[in-house]
């Protein structure tokens, strides 16, 4: 099967609605879809943690406030609603970072069950050499 790999590594909103956007499009399309979560990308995991979230890249910040009214006011799903949307359709993985894991003393009941396991560099390389596309977000 056609796979793409997806490295999480920021933690803010607007780049874990990419993500989560892009993995759904992934997997509508037939992929098959792993997404790896590291350092900020998987703190945002963290259980209850995307309700609150409201971090926007820094470059963006002073448009923060503007945007989350506007995908209140327009009901866009959350970027967690998203990734759930994409397990129902197709085949997502999700793997924690077992470094990461270790550094901020987490462990798999720290986090969302939408995280399938833990996974260290290695074993997601290996997983993801042979996908048709990889992202870094």
């Amino acid at each position: 099967l056609d796979r793409m790999a997806i490295i999480v590594f920021s933690g803010s909103v607007d780049k874990l609605m990419a993500a989560a956007t892009l993995a759904t499009g992934g997997v509508a399309m037939g992929l098959d879809v792993e997404l790896f979560l590291t350092n900020w990308g998987l703190h945002a995991f963290r259980k209850d943690a995307w309700k609150t979230n409201q971090k926007i890249s820094a470059e963006y910040a002073e448009f923060a406030p503007a945007m989350m009214a506007a995908m209140q006011a327009k009901n866009v799903p959350s970027w967690m609603d998203i990734l759930t949307q994409a397990r129902e359709i197709g085949n997502l993985k999700v793997m924690a970072c077992s470094q990461t894991m270790e550094l901020f003393g987490m462990s798999l009941d720290d986090l969302e069950p939408i995280v399938d396991d833990t996974a260290g560099v290695a074993g997601f390389i290996g997983d993801a050499q042979d996908a048709k596309l990889t992202l870094f977000i």
